[in-house]
């Protein structure tokens, strides 16, 4: 991407962020999500999109190809990823990671048939998922406002502000003949949005707001990325099991039939149990990721409806259900 066309985007980005903040900020209950008015508008206009074009040329792509192609597309572009999260791993201290991101690259490039071939992962190299956003947050930068970027949904300041470098060093971005740099880029949306699929299913059947759903997983998920898994206890984070309380409540064998119908939580650790909610005896709200880990989502808002039961997953998390 040239500088004349960055620089475009960039002011686009911060004209976008001006008009956010001077015409469509409301009062919100929580302070990072000043703008919620706007954001809530723009996240309706995204679902809508989604809805009518994403989502349905998705479910065509999968249904027409043989997942080991689809799983081929996957592991091309994320090959190519590899490079510039070496940078951001560089850029962070992680010097083992980056090398690890360098020989992986190496490795699915010569022996994997350009990257169509992950087999670096079978030799034990470990996939990492940075950014320029990410690099920010661990030198120190903070969120910002939540921000709700049209047509690439949840963001943040700091990260929407990171997108615009991650898309000037994009390969993709890059590729000189327009029609291959057009068709390569409407591939990899697409391909995205099909492994995505699986998630926001189990997120549309969620009883609850989906806005807030996604904001509050938005700055859980970022965070576990920031601290690599490890973050510190938030303040003010209150919702913490017993499970010595779970354990002694009345029980049964139901986990399995729940963690089935929801296919991404069928990934996760799943405790044999299914309790009732009031022996839980602590209202949250919980996420689920499209790489299968379910994470707590803290200082979240109970649901006003009754919760029929909760299933009790590894490391105290729990999902409710109806």
């Amino acid at each position: 991407m040239n500088k004349s066309a960055l620089r475009l985007l960039g002011a686009v980005f911060f004209a976008f962020v001006l008009a956010a903040v001077s015409g469509c900020a409301t009062t919100s209950n929580n302070p990072r999500d000043p703008l919620e008015g706007f954001n809530r508008a723009m996240f309706s206009f995204n679902d809508a999109l989604d809805g009518a074009i994403l989502k349905p040329v998705a479910e065509g792509y999968r249904a027409s190809l043989p997942p080991l192609v689809r799983a081929g597309v996957t592991n091309f572009f994320s090959n190519i990823d590899d490079l510039w999260e070496a940078v951001n791993n560089t850029l962070q201290g992680k010097i083992d990671e980056a090398l690890q991101d360098i020989m992986r690259f190496s490795v699915n490039t010569v022996f994997g048939l350009a990257g169509v071939l992950d087999i670096a992962s079978d030799m034990g190299l470990q996939k990492h998922n940075e950014d320029i956003g990410q690099t920010l947050g661990k030198w120190g930068v903070g969120s910002g406002p939540y921000l709700v970027l049209p047509f690439f949904g949840p963001s943040s300041v700091r990260d929407g502000a990171g997108l615009l470098m991650d898309w000037h060093y994009d390969p993709v971005l890059r590729i000189s003949n327009i029609p291959a740099r057009h068709t390569a880029l409407t591939v990899r949306a697409i391909d995205a949005r099909t492994n995505l699929l699986d998630t926001t299913n189990v997120l549309e059947q969620a009883a609850l707001d989906k806005y807030t759903f996604v904001r509050d997983a938005f700055f859980q998920y970022r965070r576990s990325q920031i601290y690599d898994g490890n973050a510190p206890r938030e303040s003010g984070a209150s919702l913490d099991v017993d499970d010595a309380d779970l354990k002694t409540a009345l029980t049964e064998p139901k986990a399995q039939a729940v963690a089935e119908v929801l296919p991404m939580m069928a990934q996760a650790p799943v405790a044999e149990m299914l309790v009732p909610a009031e022996s839980a005896g602590v209202p949250a709200v919980y996420t689920v990721f499209a790489d299968g880990i379910a994470l707590k989502t803290p200082n979240a808002a109970p649901e006003v409806a009754p919760v029929v039961s909760v299933v009790l997953f590894a490391d105290d998390v729990i999902l409710q259900t109806r």
